[in-house]
């Protein structure tokens, strides 16, 4: 099968013929259908993030079971299914309180399966390990079971591939880390896919305003469309706090979401909150990056920082959950595709 290369981070992409394994105990063969090009693959291709290699990327996909392998329950050969990117192992103390995200056995972050090895070779047979143990682009990929959760039919491929990333990153960050109230104000910082799904989220948890902010005129313009009632263009930082204070009520939004991962967005999502507000940071900067806030205001102020990784998803629970809000025209996922590529156009 073929798949996207890095040989090592900071170098280009190739697309490269691959060998694969069947798949072993406790895993399943997945034919890829559609893959999301999230900014965590640039991270490590920009070499922001190290990351051993080679190694096929892509961690954002969607895909038809092909092969089931032994000790497999709840999985069978024709399944259409999202892959998560932080396969749990379902026994430590972190999924045994319900806290998958959080699993302390998972070999996701080796790029490795639960035996600690990959079912990728080259040609001489050289070991390719896959991104986050699904590396999505590729045409193929032997993933563990418990990171490939079937969907109710009728999803289209696009759509489920961003739900294991963007979508359940965005949309859990509103509903499950900060558990938005209704009738809350919002401000979203970065309106990429996981923004925008915030947006999203706090248009499904009924937030009372949603303010938009970003740079480009054009994600301005769809945050509106999606339900954001107010979007404010990024100028100076006074200027552009100031404008989210106004637009969210006067004093601030009660919750403000950074979805970019930079230091300067996200000292502005906490400086612009009122007291009592709460700052949710989602997105991922590049490694050793720092960010500072003032201290009397943020303590005298009762303030709070929440961190959101991968909006504390329960994979098996709820990416079936958001899968059937879209398909009950609740969460507009197709909305989040700007432009549909192959594979030899990584």
């Amino acid at each position: 099968m073929r798949g996207v290369v890095l040989e090592q981070p900071g170098q280009p992409t190739r697309v490269e013929e691959l060998d694969i394994a069947p798949p072993r105990a406790g895993e399943v063969l997945v034919r890829i259908t559609a893959s999301g090009v999230c900014h965590s693959d640039l991270h490590v291709r920009d070499g922001e993030w190290e990351r051993p290699g080679p190694i096929v990327l892509g961690h954002e996909g969607a895909g038809v079971v092909e092969e089931v392998g032994p000790e497999v329950a709840g999985l069978s050969v024709g399944d259409e299914v999202v892959l998560s990117w932080y396969y749990p192992c379902l026994s430590c103390a972190a999924c045994q309180s319900g806290r998958q995200w959080l699993c302390s056995q998972s070999g996701a972050l080796e790029h490795r399966l639960a035996d600690g090895t990959s079912r990728l070779r080259r040609p001489d047979g050289q070991e390719v390990l896959s991104y986050l143990a699904i590396g999505t682009m590729a045409e193929r990929t032997v993933v563990p079971a418990a990171a490939a959760i079937r969907l109710p039919r009728g999803v289209p491929p696009e759509v489920a591939a961003l739900i294991g990333c963007c979508v359940a990153t965005g949309v859990g960050a509103v509903a499950k880390t900060a558990q938005l109230p209704p009738g809350a104000s919002v401000a979203v910082f970065g309106l990429g896919g996981v923004g925008l799904s915030i947006v999203m989220g706090a248009v499904l948890a009924g937030a009372g305003r949603i303010v938009a902010v970003d740079r480009m005129p054009e994600k301005l313009e769809r945050a509106a469309e999606l339900g954001a009632t107010a979007v404010v263009r990024a100028t100076d930082r006074e200027s552009t706090l100031r404008e989210v204070r106004a637009a969210a009520g006067g004093e601030g939004p009660d919750y403000s979401f950074e979805a970019i991962g930079l230091p300067a967005t996200i000292e502005q999502a906490i400086e612009v909150l009122p007291r009592g507000g709460t700052a949710v940071l989602v997105g991922l900067t590049p490694f050793g990056a720092r960010a500072s806030f003032e201290a009397f205001p943020f303590v005298d102020g009762s303030l709070r920082i929440l961190g959101s990784n991968y909006g504390f998803a329960v994979a098996a629970v709820d990416f079936p959950r958001y899968a059937e809000l879209h398909l009950a025209g609740r969460l507009p996922i197709e909305r989040l595709v700007e432009r549909t590529i192959g594979l030899d156009d990584v």
